[in-house]
Protein backbone atom coordinates (compact mmCIF):
# COMPACT_ATOMS: atom_id res chain seq x y z
CA UNK A 1 0.00 0.00 0.00
CA UNK A 2 1.22 3.45 -0.89
CA UNK A 3 1.37 5.92 2.77
CA UNK A 4 1.12 8.93 0.24
CA UNK A 5 -2.50 8.66 -0.54
CA UNK A 6 -4.48 10.46 2.41
CA UNK A 7 -7.96 8.90 3.26
CA UNK A 8 -10.85 11.56 3.43
CA UNK A 9 -11.76 10.78 7.47
CA UNK A 10 -13.89 14.13 7.31
CA UNK A 11 -17.72 13.29 7.75
CA UNK A 12 -16.80 10.19 9.06
CA UNK A 13 -17.89 10.37 12.58
CA UNK A 14 -13.77 10.52 13.20
CA UNK A 15 -13.23 12.04 16.33
CA UNK A 16 -9.50 13.86 14.83
CA UNK A 17 -11.41 15.52 12.17
CA UNK A 18 -14.94 15.83 13.06
CA UNK A 19 -14.40 17.33 16.28
CA UNK A 20 -11.18 19.49 15.87
CA UNK A 21 -13.22 22.81 15.08
CA UNK A 22 -15.71 22.32 18.50
CA UNK A 23 -12.61 22.03 20.58
CA UNK A 24 -9.74 23.86 18.94
CA UNK A 25 -11.76 26.21 16.46
CA UNK A 26 -9.95 24.33 13.27
CA UNK A 27 -12.11 24.28 10.49
CA UNK A 28 -11.63 20.61 9.29
CA UNK A 29 -12.13 22.52 5.38
CA UNK A 30 -9.02 24.15 5.52
CA UNK A 31 -7.25 23.38 8.75
CA UNK A 32 -5.13 20.06 9.83
CA UNK A 33 -5.88 17.88 12.69
CA UNK A 34 -2.26 16.90 14.24
CA UNK A 35 -4.09 15.73 17.57
CA UNK A 36 -5.69 12.82 18.07
CA UNK A 37 -2.89 9.61 18.48
CA UNK A 38 -4.12 8.05 15.18
CA UNK A 39 -2.57 7.63 11.82
CA UNK A 40 -3.81 8.74 8.46
CA UNK A 41 -3.43 5.79 7.18
CA UNK A 42 -5.40 2.53 6.17
CA UNK A 43 -5.16 -0.60 8.40
CA UNK A 44 -2.68 -3.09 6.74
CA UNK A 45 -4.73 -4.97 4.25
CA UNK A 46 -4.43 -8.12 6.33
CA UNK A 47 -6.42 -6.67 8.57
CA UNK A 48 -8.70 -5.02 6.27
CA UNK A 49 -9.34 -8.83 4.85
CA UNK A 50 -10.27 -10.25 8.66
CA UNK A 51 -12.76 -7.92 8.86
CA UNK A 52 -13.87 -7.93 5.04
CA UNK A 53 -14.26 -11.75 5.92
CA UNK A 54 -16.40 -11.43 8.88
CA UNK A 55 -18.79 -9.52 6.66
CA UNK A 56 -18.73 -12.08 4.02
CA UNK A 57 -19.86 -14.47 6.59
CA UNK A 58 -22.64 -11.67 8.05
CA UNK A 59 -22.98 -13.42 11.65
CA UNK A 60 -21.46 -11.06 14.22
CA UNK A 61 -22.08 -13.23 17.29
CA UNK A 62 -20.17 -14.01 20.82
CA UNK A 63 -16.42 -14.69 19.62
CA UNK A 64 -15.27 -18.21 20.86
CA UNK A 65 -11.75 -20.17 21.23
CA UNK A 66 -9.27 -17.19 21.46
CA UNK A 67 -6.60 -19.94 21.21
CA UNK A 68 -5.50 -18.43 17.96
CA UNK A 69 -5.52 -14.89 19.07
CA UNK A 70 -3.54 -15.54 22.57
CA UNK A 71 -0.54 -17.45 20.12
CA UNK A 72 -0.61 -14.05 17.43
CA UNK A 73 -0.06 -12.20 20.91
CA UNK A 74 2.95 -14.63 22.42
CA UNK A 75 4.34 -15.05 18.57
CA UNK A 76 4.57 -11.31 18.48
CA UNK A 77 6.05 -10.27 21.35
CA UNK A 78 8.39 -13.49 21.44
CA UNK A 79 9.56 -12.50 17.90
CA UNK A 80 9.64 -8.78 17.55
CA UNK A 81 10.49 -8.17 21.17
CA UNK A 82 12.21 -11.11 22.41
CA UNK A 83 9.52 -11.66 25.58
CA UNK A 84 8.06 -14.90 26.59
CA UNK A 85 4.36 -14.32 27.16
CA UNK A 86 1.94 -17.54 28.36
CA UNK A 87 -1.84 -17.77 26.81
CA UNK A 88 -2.86 -17.72 30.20
CA UNK A 89 -1.19 -14.00 31.20
CA UNK A 90 -3.37 -12.62 28.83
CA UNK A 91 -6.29 -10.67 29.29
CA UNK A 92 -8.31 -8.50 26.86
CA UNK A 93 -9.57 -4.96 27.55
CA UNK A 94 -11.25 -2.41 26.11
CA UNK A 95 -8.13 -0.35 24.36
CA UNK A 96 -5.79 0.88 27.06
CA UNK A 97 -7.45 3.44 28.96
CA UNK A 98 -9.49 1.23 29.97
CA UNK A 99 -6.76 -1.16 31.06
CA UNK A 100 -5.14 1.98 33.26
CA UNK A 101 -8.40 2.28 34.74
CA UNK A 102 -9.06 -1.68 35.40
CA UNK A 103 -4.86 -1.84 36.72
CA UNK A 104 -6.24 1.52 38.95
CA UNK A 105 -9.22 -0.02 40.49
CA UNK A 106 -7.63 -3.61 40.72
CA UNK A 107 -4.45 -2.41 42.40
CA UNK A 108 -4.99 0.52 44.46
CA UNK A 109 -7.75 2.19 46.50
CA UNK A 110 -9.76 5.41 46.91
CA UNK A 111 -6.95 8.33 48.37
CA UNK A 112 -4.38 6.19 47.05
CA UNK A 113 -1.56 7.83 45.16
CA UNK A 114 -0.55 7.02 41.46
CA UNK A 115 2.83 7.95 40.77
CA UNK A 116 3.48 9.71 37.01
CA UNK A 117 6.48 10.28 35.41
CA UNK A 118 5.56 13.84 34.05
CA UNK A 119 4.85 15.06 31.26
CA UNK A 120 3.12 11.97 30.29
CA UNK A 121 0.10 10.71 28.51
CA UNK A 122 -2.90 12.97 29.89
CA UNK A 123 -5.47 9.99 29.99
CA UNK A 124 -3.74 8.41 32.79
CA UNK A 125 -4.29 11.25 34.64
CA UNK A 126 -7.89 11.22 34.18
CA UNK A 127 -8.73 7.86 34.93
CA UNK A 128 -6.96 8.05 38.27
CA UNK A 129 -8.63 11.28 39.45
CA UNK A 130 -12.03 9.91 38.23
CA UNK A 131 -11.65 6.56 40.22
CA UNK A 132 -10.90 8.92 43.15
CA UNK A 133 -6.91 8.41 43.80
CA UNK A 134 -4.44 10.88 43.88
CA UNK A 135 -2.02 11.74 40.94
CA UNK A 136 1.79 11.99 42.23
CA UNK A 137 3.85 13.76 39.54
CA UNK A 138 7.02 13.20 39.51
CA UNK A 139 8.19 15.67 37.36
CA UNK A 140 10.81 14.53 34.62
CA UNK A 141 14.15 16.24 33.69
CA UNK A 142 15.37 18.25 30.37
CA UNK A 143 19.19 17.13 29.65
CA UNK A 144 20.37 18.26 26.49
CA UNK A 145 16.98 18.13 25.17
CA UNK A 146 15.86 15.09 26.43
CA UNK A 147 13.56 14.04 29.20
CA UNK A 148 15.40 11.97 32.69
CA UNK A 149 13.88 10.63 35.34
CA UNK A 150 15.57 12.02 38.71
CA UNK A 151 15.08 9.43 41.56
CA UNK A 152 16.49 10.89 44.33
CA UNK A 153 14.11 14.06 44.31
CA UNK A 154 11.16 11.27 43.60
CA UNK A 155 12.44 9.26 46.69
CA UNK A 156 11.98 12.41 48.47
CA UNK A 157 8.19 13.56 47.03
CA UNK A 158 7.04 9.80 48.30
CA UNK A 159 4.86 9.84 51.18
CA UNK A 160 3.69 6.35 51.95
CA UNK A 161 0.44 6.71 50.99
CA UNK A 162 1.54 5.29 47.21
CA UNK A 163 0.30 2.29 45.94
CA UNK A 164 0.77 2.54 41.91
CA UNK A 165 3.43 3.75 39.37
CA UNK A 166 2.76 3.97 35.29
CA UNK A 167 5.59 3.43 33.06
CA UNK A 168 5.08 5.02 29.49
CA UNK A 169 7.90 2.55 27.56
CA UNK A 170 8.15 3.91 24.92
CA UNK A 171 7.69 7.21 26.29
CA UNK A 172 4.41 10.05 24.87
CA UNK A 173 5.13 12.53 24.51
CA UNK A 174 8.74 12.95 24.58
CA UNK A 175 9.33 9.51 22.41
CA UNK A 176 12.43 8.38 24.63
CA UNK A 177 13.36 4.55 24.34
CA UNK A 178 14.53 3.84 27.69
CA UNK A 179 17.20 2.52 28.65
CA UNK A 180 18.19 -1.09 30.76
CA UNK A 181 19.60 1.21 33.04
CA UNK A 182 16.84 3.32 33.35
CA UNK A 183 14.17 0.41 33.17
CA UNK A 184 16.29 -1.07 36.44
CA UNK A 185 15.95 2.38 38.45
CA UNK A 186 12.21 2.13 37.50
CA UNK A 187 11.62 -0.91 39.02
CA UNK A 188 14.18 -0.32 42.00
CA UNK A 189 11.78 2.62 42.62
CA UNK A 190 8.85 0.49 42.69
CA UNK A 191 10.36 -2.04 44.82
CA UNK A 192 11.30 1.00 47.27
CA UNK A 193 8.28 1.84 47.94
CA UNK A 194 6.20 -0.98 47.70
CA UNK A 195 4.28 0.12 44.30
CA UNK A 196 2.44 -2.34 41.61
CA UNK A 197 4.20 -0.92 38.46
CA UNK A 198 1.82 -0.77 35.51
CA UNK A 199 4.15 -0.46 32.01
CA UNK A 200 1.83 0.83 29.26
CA UNK A 201 4.08 -0.04 26.33
CA UNK A 202 1.49 0.40 23.13
CA UNK A 203 3.97 2.14 21.38
CA UNK A 204 6.64 -0.52 21.47
CA UNK A 205 6.79 -1.77 17.95
CA UNK A 206 7.14 2.38 16.60
CA UNK A 207 10.79 2.40 17.50
CA UNK A 208 13.54 3.97 14.72
CA UNK A 209 16.10 2.97 13.38
CA UNK A 210 19.34 2.34 15.94
CA UNK A 211 17.12 2.13 18.90
CA UNK A 212 15.78 -1.26 20.47
CA UNK A 213 12.75 -1.02 23.21
CA UNK A 214 13.46 -3.49 25.97
CA UNK A 215 10.20 -4.65 27.59
CA UNK A 216 10.00 -3.72 31.68
CA UNK A 217 8.98 -7.67 31.76
CA UNK A 218 12.30 -8.37 30.56
CA UNK A 219 14.24 -6.54 33.44
CA UNK A 220 14.99 -9.00 36.54
CA UNK A 221 13.58 -8.89 39.77
CA UNK A 222 10.13 -7.26 39.01
CA UNK A 223 7.70 -9.81 37.81
CA UNK A 224 6.07 -10.17 41.10
CA UNK A 225 4.98 -6.35 41.38
CA UNK A 226 4.26 -5.74 37.35
CA UNK A 227 1.34 -5.51 35.23
CA UNK A 228 2.48 -5.02 31.03
CA UNK A 229 0.38 -3.24 28.73
CA UNK A 230 0.16 -3.82 24.72
CA UNK A 231 -2.42 -3.26 22.01
CA UNK A 232 -2.27 -3.48 18.47
CA UNK A 233 -4.23 -0.34 18.08
CA UNK A 234 -1.69 1.86 18.20
CA UNK A 235 1.01 -0.32 16.04
CA UNK A 236 -1.92 -0.81 13.17
CA UNK A 237 -4.04 2.13 13.47
CA UNK A 238 -7.02 0.45 14.82
CA UNK A 239 -7.91 2.06 17.64
CA UNK A 240 -11.66 2.15 17.26
CA UNK A 241 -11.63 -1.61 18.19
CA UNK A 242 -10.71 -0.60 21.32
CA UNK A 243 -9.28 -3.94 22.34
CA UNK A 244 -5.96 -3.86 24.36
CA UNK A 245 -3.81 -6.42 26.66
CA UNK A 246 -3.10 -6.51 29.92
CA UNK A 247 -0.44 -9.25 30.32
CA UNK A 248 0.61 -10.50 34.01
CA UNK A 249 3.07 -13.28 34.99
CA UNK A 250 2.61 -12.98 38.98
CA UNK A 251 -0.15 -15.72 39.84
CA UNK A 252 -1.41 -13.33 42.73
CA UNK A 253 -1.69 -10.17 40.90
CA UNK A 254 -2.78 -12.09 38.07
CA UNK A 255 -5.93 -13.54 40.56
CA UNK A 256 -6.63 -10.14 41.95
CA UNK A 257 -6.85 -8.32 38.17
CA UNK A 258 -9.47 -11.50 37.13
CA UNK A 259 -11.72 -11.23 39.98
CA UNK A 260 -11.81 -7.38 39.17
CA UNK A 261 -12.61 -8.11 35.61
CA UNK A 262 -15.34 -10.95 36.48
CA UNK A 263 -16.86 -8.24 38.56
CA UNK A 264 -17.35 -6.09 36.08
CA UNK A 265 -18.63 -8.20 33.63
CA UNK A 266 -15.63 -7.70 31.25
CA UNK A 267 -15.71 -9.83 27.64
CA UNK A 268 -13.59 -8.52 24.44
CA UNK A 269 -15.09 -7.10 20.96
CA UNK A 270 -15.10 -10.07 18.49
CA UNK A 271 -13.90 -7.42 15.63
CA UNK A 272 -11.03 -6.38 17.69
CA UNK A 273 -9.95 -10.09 18.53
CA UNK A 274 -10.29 -10.65 14.66
CA UNK A 275 -8.12 -7.81 13.86
CA UNK A 276 -5.22 -8.18 16.36
CA UNK A 277 -4.74 -11.79 15.34
CA UNK A 278 -4.60 -11.03 11.89
CA UNK A 279 -2.07 -8.05 12.58
CA UNK A 280 0.15 -10.11 14.72
CA UNK A 281 1.60 -12.34 11.89
CA UNK A 282 4.46 -11.90 9.32
CA UNK A 283 2.28 -9.47 6.56
CA UNK A 284 1.37 -7.40 9.75
CA UNK A 285 4.91 -7.31 10.43
CA UNK A 286 5.92 -6.64 7.28
CA UNK A 287 3.52 -3.19 7.05
CA UNK A 288 4.95 -2.32 10.50
CA UNK A 289 8.13 -2.08 8.96
CA UNK A 290 7.31 -0.32 6.28
CA UNK A 291 4.92 2.08 8.12
CA UNK A 292 7.54 3.04 10.74
CA UNK A 293 10.30 3.82 7.73
CA UNK A 294 8.08 6.36 6.22
CA UNK A 295 7.11 7.47 9.98
CA UNK A 296 10.81 8.25 10.37
CA UNK A 297 11.16 10.23 7.20
CA UNK A 298 7.90 12.55 8.25
CA UNK A 299 10.34 13.05 11.86
CA UNK A 300 13.51 14.34 9.98
CA UNK A 301 11.20 16.17 7.59
CA UNK A 302 9.02 18.05 10.19
CA UNK A 303 12.35 18.28 12.61
CA UNK A 304 14.23 20.17 10.06
CA UNK A 305 11.20 22.43 9.27
CA UNK A 306 10.37 22.83 12.95
CA UNK A 307 13.63 23.92 13.74
CA UNK A 308 14.50 26.01 11.27
CA UNK A 309 12.06 28.37 13.19
CA UNK A 310 13.85 30.23 15.82
CA UNK A 311 12.79 29.60 19.50
CA UNK A 312 11.13 26.45 18.26
CA UNK A 313 12.64 23.24 18.73
CA UNK A 314 11.22 19.57 18.08
CA UNK A 315 12.31 16.82 20.97
CA UNK A 316 14.49 14.23 19.15
CA UNK A 317 11.86 11.60 18.83
CA UNK A 318 13.14 7.55 19.55
CA UNK A 319 10.16 6.28 19.02
CA UNK A 320 6.39 7.15 18.78
CA UNK A 321 4.92 9.49 15.72
CA UNK A 322 4.08 12.00 18.67
CA UNK A 323 6.45 14.90 17.65
CA UNK A 324 6.66 16.93 21.25
CA UNK A 325 7.38 20.83 19.98
CA UNK A 326 8.93 23.58 22.95
CA UNK A 327 8.36 26.49 22.31
CA UNK A 328 10.05 27.99 25.18
CA UNK A 329 13.33 29.93 23.10
CA UNK A 330 9.89 32.54 21.20
CA UNK A 331 9.57 33.92 24.78
CA UNK A 332 6.01 34.06 24.24
CA UNK A 333 3.31 33.20 26.47
CA UNK A 334 1.04 29.57 25.79
CA UNK A 335 -1.92 31.60 24.94
CA UNK A 336 -0.07 33.58 22.10
CA UNK A 337 1.89 30.55 20.49
CA UNK A 338 -0.82 28.28 20.53
CA UNK A 339 -3.14 31.08 19.21
CA UNK A 340 -0.67 31.21 16.33
CA UNK A 341 -0.80 27.76 15.63
CA UNK A 342 -4.76 27.41 15.92
CA UNK A 343 -5.68 30.29 14.11
CA UNK A 344 -2.70 31.88 11.76
CA UNK A 345 -1.48 27.94 11.09
CA UNK A 346 -4.58 26.44 11.07
CA UNK A 347 -3.69 23.08 12.91
CA UNK A 348 -5.28 21.78 15.46
CA UNK A 349 -2.71 20.20 18.09
CA UNK A 350 -2.73 18.73 21.59
CA UNK A 351 -1.82 21.40 24.71
CA UNK A 352 1.20 20.67 26.49
CA UNK A 353 -0.35 21.64 29.95
CA UNK A 354 -2.53 18.71 29.90
CA UNK A 355 0.70 16.29 29.97
CA UNK A 356 1.44 17.72 33.69
CA UNK A 357 3.66 18.91 35.26
CA UNK A 358 7.06 20.20 32.55
CA UNK A 359 4.36 20.67 29.71
CA UNK A 360 3.59 24.39 29.54
CA UNK A 361 5.48 25.67 26.82
CA UNK A 362 5.37 22.93 24.37
CA UNK A 363 2.59 21.27 21.76
CA UNK A 364 2.08 17.99 20.38
CA UNK A 365 2.05 17.16 16.89
CA UNK A 366 0.41 13.87 15.08
CA UNK A 367 3.26 13.33 12.51
CA UNK A 368 1.60 9.66 11.21
CA UNK A 369 0.34 11.27 7.70
CA UNK A 370 0.90 11.53 3.76
CA UNK A 371 4.15 13.15 3.34
CA UNK A 372 2.71 16.21 1.71
CA UNK A 373 0.67 16.66 5.07
CA UNK A 374 3.56 17.14 6.79
CA UNK A 375 5.37 19.72 4.45
CA UNK A 376 2.28 21.30 3.99
CA UNK A 377 1.82 22.10 8.41
CA UNK A 378 5.72 22.99 8.16
CA UNK A 379 4.78 25.51 5.90
CA UNK A 380 2.03 26.93 7.75
CA UNK A 381 4.64 26.60 10.80
CA UNK A 382 7.07 28.64 9.36
CA UNK A 383 4.56 31.20 8.42
CA UNK A 384 2.76 31.84 11.26
CA UNK A 385 6.11 32.16 13.21
CA UNK A 386 7.80 34.32 10.08
CA UNK A 387 8.03 37.48 11.85
CA UNK A 388 10.77 34.95 13.61
CA UNK A 389 12.75 34.33 10.71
Amino acid sequence: MSFDTPPDRRGTHCVKWDRMEVIYGVSAEDGISMWVADMEFEAAPVIQKAVQDMVDHGVYGYFGDDSKYTAAICWWMENRHGWHVEPDWIFTTHGLVNGTAMCVDAFSKPGDGVVLFTPVYHAFAKVIKAAGRQVVECEMTLENGRYEMDFDAYDAQMTGSESMVILCSPHNPGGRVWTKGELQAVAAFAKRHDLVLVSDEIHHDLVFTGETHIPMANIAGITDRLVMMTATTKTFNIAGSHSGNVIIADPDLRATFAARMAALGMSPNSFGLFMATAAYSPEGAKWVDDCVAYIEENKKLFDAGINAIPGLKSMNLEATYLAWVDFSGTGMSKEEFTTRVAKDAKIAVNAGPTFGKGGDAFLRFNIAAPRAQIEDAVQRMQAAFGDLQ
